[in-house]
């Protein structure tokens, strides 16, 4: 990178770590116990220009580009993961699917409101039997005149009760078939639109994940996100971008973990001398170190493609998926070197712990990762 991009990362950098210790540091604990998604504080991330940040101007985003976001997302994350994960699924999976796929129309009237913060937005793809086998969703949408009438249910999904829009693939053809998903957008107040169970999650526990259920929703055909079949084609090109997405994650609870670990290393004494100096713990750090750098310099290919607009399927699921498996390392080193602390609420090691394992499964599992990996190379 030039100086001049070094110096907007740096000055983007420490925007994201003044706001994130100023407004979300404080409440991390308590929005962790006690499942808190806190919707104010994204109205609050619209305004500093987080929730659109790869929208153009002319859509009301920020007209970044993704090593910004990338920025962004590892300086929240850094502070709290669960933040940093629902400005993930709000920028790359909902906003970014209705900017790549919807007409002109459709992104004036929503883009705006998104980027804005004042609206939240989910996606919604999986399903309770149906997780990395999307060809076979049970979510159907029957033509009906001018409209759709879209039944069934999605789950995991991120913003599925304070979301105010959800971008939905529903099967329009039969099951396995080729070209049988369509992409509609459904907005909060439609009749039979509701939200389910919440789930009650190991981490990541201030980012809202519940069902979504169709029960019969009417939704005009001016809702349809592109071509009647093309939905498939849309959500995994989505799922491209969404893999950058997660790598930053990953790369920011890696980096807060590290951080921490070793701050206290070198606090902390036995012996005689700081931990940090036995070989042990030394060797332990040098690697966490290495794995973090190594992320990055994936993610950041991925990322200049991504800008560039070029191929990036193999890129970006080798970021994810080497940046998902490092933090799960990372941060379970940092419960080692913390050692007894390390396994109380009172550091935290632990949280980073729990939030890690999810980077690992959310937006393809490491296996799948190593699946589209495995393709591109052998082709």
């Amino acid at each position: 990178m030039n100086s001049e991009t070094t110096h907007n990362l740096n000055m983007i950098a420490e925007t994201a770590r003044d706001f994130a210790e100023k407004n979300i540091r404080p409440n991390i604990m308590d929005w962790d116990e006690s499942q808190t998604f806190p919707v104010e504080l994204f109205h609050q991330l619209g305004d500093m220009g987080f929730m659109g940040i790869v929208v153009p101007e002319e859509y009301g985003g920020s007209g970044l580009g993704y090593h910004e976001y990338v920025t962004i997302l590892d300086e929240i994350s850094q502070v709290d993961p669960s933040i940093g994960l629902s400005i993930a699924a709000h920028n790359s999976l909902c906003t970014n699917h209705i900017y790549e796929f919807g007409s002109e129309e459709q992104r004036h009237k929503w883009l705006p409101q998104l980027a804005s913060g004042k609206v939240i937005g989910a996606w919604g793809l999986t399903e309770h039997n149906t997780g990395s086998d999307s060809g076979g969703m049970s979510t159907t949408a029957v033509n009906d005149g001018d409209d759709w009438i879209i039944s069934g249910a999605k789950n995991f999904i991120t913003h599925a009760i304070s979301g105010d829009i959800a971008v939905v693939m529903t099967r329009t053809g039969e099951k396995g078939a080729r070209n049988n998903s369509t992409a509609f957008v459904l907005e909060k107040g439609m009749a039979g639109f509701t939200s389910g169970k919440k789930e009650n999650k190991l981490g990541m526990r201030a980012s809202e994940t519940a069902e979504l259920i169709f029960d019969s929703v009417r939704v005009p055909d001016a809702n349809r996100l592109g071509e009647v079949g093309s939905g498939f084609k849309q959500a995994m090109k989505i799922l491209d971008g969404g893999r950058i997405s997660i790598a930053a994650l990953s790369l920011g609870i890696a980096r807060g973990a590290y951080k921490a670990a070793l701050k206290y290393s070198k606090e902390r004494h036995q012996f005689g001398k700081a931990i940090n100096e036995f070989q042990a713990i030394n060797f332990m750090l040098a690697d966490m170190a290495t794995e973090i750098d190594a992320a990055e310099l994936l993610i950041q290919r991925a990322s200049n493609l991504k800008n560039a607009k070029q191929p990036m399927t193999k890129e970006g699921a080798m970021a994810k998926l080497y940046a998902s498996e490092a933090c799960v390392r990372i941060a379970n080193n940092a419960v080692q070197i913390f050692g007894g602390y390390g396994y109380t609420k009172d550091f935290p090691a632990e949280k980073y712990y729990r939030d890690s394992k999810l980077c690992t499964i959310g937006e393809g599992t490491s296996e799948i990762q190593r699946l589209v990996i495995g393709r591109e190379i052998s082709k």
